[in-house]
């Protein structure tokens, strides 16, 4: 289904000036959102035998509430939980938002408005098989009521392509190959990524309750299989997109822009040209309209040792800054890192997480976190969220495929992250951590 839990090196970032060190970040202790059995079976389409939780995406508003969506795979549906500002949970059950038991349901994202009551967007991978190779279809469903109840599910892509697979090599590939973004005031943007290399973008201006057809943005060409990608919206009705492409040792980060609040895009370009192979990126639009991007990049090609690297554009996504990294240091724990989430407050502080790999060729343990408090001239040196690496409780999700997105920042600088861990034939669990800005 996927590659063994590829992509994988560790960073220090040189502090700049006023930076203090990590400490400057204050977490509490981790919440355990679910907990669920270890065991997953060999794949037999939706009759495997999975029993475990995974697939967390957080949401926080400006209220402090914060979101968790996540996907119960005993159960084949994806769950939503609501935390108020001191950390106490909503809902005594979690809300089932898929309700689709025998087809399952995994890797979401996840949008939430600040009203009261807050209105909740979803957007997840649903593994129907619909007549071609490969099973996948994206799914939308929106709450008005602060996640108590969502409507029905909408099938957004509709086709037997594959929807959200985010395509390697013929042979490997992730699942999760898809986004959701909200601009300030409210427009929502949809895209996913299919097995045979498609990109496809939906919008909606009403909050959800219609969509617009579906627009192809990339996959026509001789550029390869699009992946992962990632959306950033403005107020003004731009909107940003970045992918990677897939069967390309040296994959670049290609992008493209509407200035018609999505109805149509620029001819996608590449960001940087580089003999590394570059994946996952993440993409944030700060109140100046500096877009910054952060992806993973893996100098031997993919399913090697990653690192994680930084460039901005300050002209709305036409030139990039040369790209660099995030530093490296040996002294680190950590052989790779990869899969960065990236985030923005309203004073336009950038916060990043990823994953941790202490072996790269093995599952990530633990989560890295760093932040730029001037625009991404520097960064602080990157710390480990604390309570994110215990061994006890297994490595981390998700086993479907790690194109998530596990941070949230509101614009106040209220931090929230989630993390998901597994130890084979004990326990899975998914997990909530809340921290800010001393």
């Amino acid at each position: 289904m996927r590659p063994h839990p590829v992509f994988l090196l560790a960073l220090m970032a040189a502090p700049g000036p006023g930076h203090a060190d990590p400490a400057d970040v204050k977490w509490a202790e981790p919440i355990e959102v679910a907990a669920g059995g270890a065991y997953k079976g060999p794949w037999r389409m939706n009759a495997s035998e999975f029993h475990f939780v995974d697939d967390p995406t957080v949401a926080i508003n400006d209220a402090g509430v914060a979101g968790v969506l996540f996907a119960d795979h005993a159960r084949r549906d994806i769950l939503f939980q609501v935390y108020g500002p001191g950390g106490k949970e909503r809902f005594e059950t979690p809300v089932n938002v898929s309700r689709s038991p025998h087809i399952f349901s995994w890797l979401p994202r996840l949008v939430m408005s600040s009203g009261d009551p807050a209105h909740v967007h979803a957007l997840w991978q649903e593994i129907v098989f619909s007549g071609g190779t490969h099973g996948g279809e994206i799914f939308y469903a929106r709450s008005i009521d602060g996640g108590k109840t969502f409507g029905e599910p909408v099938n957004l892509s509709n086709s037997i392509a594959g929807d959200g697979k985010g395509r390697l090599t013929r042979r490997y590939w992730s699942n999760g190959s898809l986004n959701l973004a909200a601009d300030p005031v409210g427009r929502l943007y949809a895209a996913w990524t299919e097995f045979e290399g498609a990109l496809w973008f939906r919008r909606s201006t009403d909050g959800g309750t219609r969509f617009s057809e579906a627009l192809r943005i990339a996959g026509e060409d001789n550029a390869g299989p699009a992946r992962a990608p990632a959306l950033a919206a403005a107020a003004d009705n731009t909107v940003y997109i970045a992918w990677t492409v897939g069967e390309d040792r040296s994959a670049d980060i290609h992008f493209a822009r509407s200035d018609d609040g999505g109805r149509t895009f620029s001819s996608p370009h590449v960001v940087f040209d580089s003999s590394g192979h570059a994946d996952a990126p993440k993409i944030a639009v700060d109140s100046e309209g500096t877009v910054h991007l952060v992806y993973a990049e893996s100098p031997a090609g993919p399913g090697q040792r990653y690192h994680l690297r930084y460039t901005r554009s300050k002209d709305g996504g036409r030139n990039f800054e040369q790209p660099r990294e995030i530093a490296a240091s040996p002294a680190q724990a950590y052989e790779s890192v990869n899969f960065p989430s990236l985030s923005l407050d309203a004073g336009d502080t950038l916060y990043l997480l990823w994953e941790l790999f202490p072996d790269w060729k093995y599952y990530p343990r633990g989560l890295g976190f760093t932040w730029s408090d001037n625009g991404g001239r520097s960064f602080a040196p990157p710390s480990v969220v604390p309570g994110s690496v215990d061994t006890a409780t297994g490595f981390n999700g998700s086993q479907q495929g790690l194109l998530m997105r596990k941070l949230a920042v509101n614009g106040k600088g209220a931090i929230a992250a989630v993390n998901s861990t597994f130890k084979a034939g004990e326990s899975s669990h998914i997990w909530l951590f809340r921290g800010a800005r001393n």
